[in-house]
């Protein structure tokens, strides 16, 4: 049997794997904060500084936002971030780093918030809409967002909501999809979505997301069920007429949200969505 040789002392001992954890697993299977953060700069159309992000977890978008916002050189970029969850605001605390300073993290419930904060963007991702079962939750919350969006600008307005959401033929099929992705060393993330239950009569679905982690072949790290959600999947004709009736000016879809430096992101058509499809539905104040 041979024994494995030391590293002398002279040698740098390796520095084990770093295994992601559930925050680092979602951001890197299910979120692309750089598409985000520039789509939604260039949905505006003019110059937003200020993002509010409703249902935030981590903080993602936000974080990226700011980092975006001072490589313009606009120095005055800031985030507000929005959750319920303690855990995702301490995640976001702890990776702020350099945007700290222009971060602000709330604990609350985004429907009963009754801050009066202006912004220029309010970013609703990760079908967190869902989390308004009902159409009275829903104007609430949209109202209460025009009208922080109506003081942003200096009080000029002009500000835009954009949130997304899924839909067409398989939404309240039951099933999943399974995916792999690769981690930021040399670990191979599984990615489980599944919708495990689904009534059209109300439009609720419960839906979750696992992972598993592997590093040359070896499970280092499984995390099933890692996110469970509890979901009213709104149509987009129904969040669009919503949206008119709190008060937004217009609306427009997006399917695509990745946008090249200095072009405007394409509204959808009539008849260009897929049988299943997911989507960007944004409002404007003005």
């Amino acid at each position: 049997m041979t024994t494995p040789r030391q590293p002398s002392a002279e040698e740098p001992i390796p520095d084990a794997p770093v295994v992601p954890d559930v925050f680092d697993c979602y951001e890197l299977c299910v979120q692309s904060p750089r598409h985000v953060s520039a789509f939604l700069y260039a949905l505006h159309g003019g110059a937003p500084l200020v993002l509010r992000e409703d249902f935030s977890g981590a903080a993602a978008a936000s974080l990226r936002w700011i980092r975006d916002g001072l490589a313009r050189g606009d120095a005055d970029t800031r985030a507000l971030a929005v959750d319920l969850d303690d855990a995702a605001l301490e995640r976001a605390r702890a990776k702020a780093g350099s945007a700290a300073h222009a971060l602000r993290l709330v604990r609350a419930d985004c429907l009963e918030t009754t801050d009066r904060e202006p912004c220029d963007v309010a970013w609703v991702g990760n079908f967190s809409i869902g989390y308004l079962h009902t159409r009275a939750d829903l104007m609430r919350y949209l109202r209460a967002t025009r009208e922080r969006l109506a003081l942003g600008n200096g009080g000029f307005g002009g500000g835009v909501l954009a949130l997304d959401t899924y839909g067409g033929a398989g939404a309240f099929k039951l099933g999943g999809l399974d995916r792999t992705h690769p981690g930021r060393g040399h670990e191979t993330i599984r990615y489980a979505w599944r919708h495990e239950e689904a009534d059209a009569l109300t439009g609720m679905v419960t839906n979750s997301i696992s992972f598993r982690v592997e590093i040359a072949g070896e499970i280092v790290a499984e995390y099933p069920r890692a996110f469970v959600y509890r979901w009213r999947l709104w149509s987009i004709a129904e969040l669009r007429e919503a949206m008119l009736e709190a008060g937004f000016a217009s609306t427009e879809v997006y399917s695509d949200v990745r946008v090249a430096p200095g072009e405007r992101p394409v509204p959808v058509r009539a008849g260009e969505l897929s049988e299943d499809w997911i989507v960007v539905v944004a409002a404007r104040v003005g």
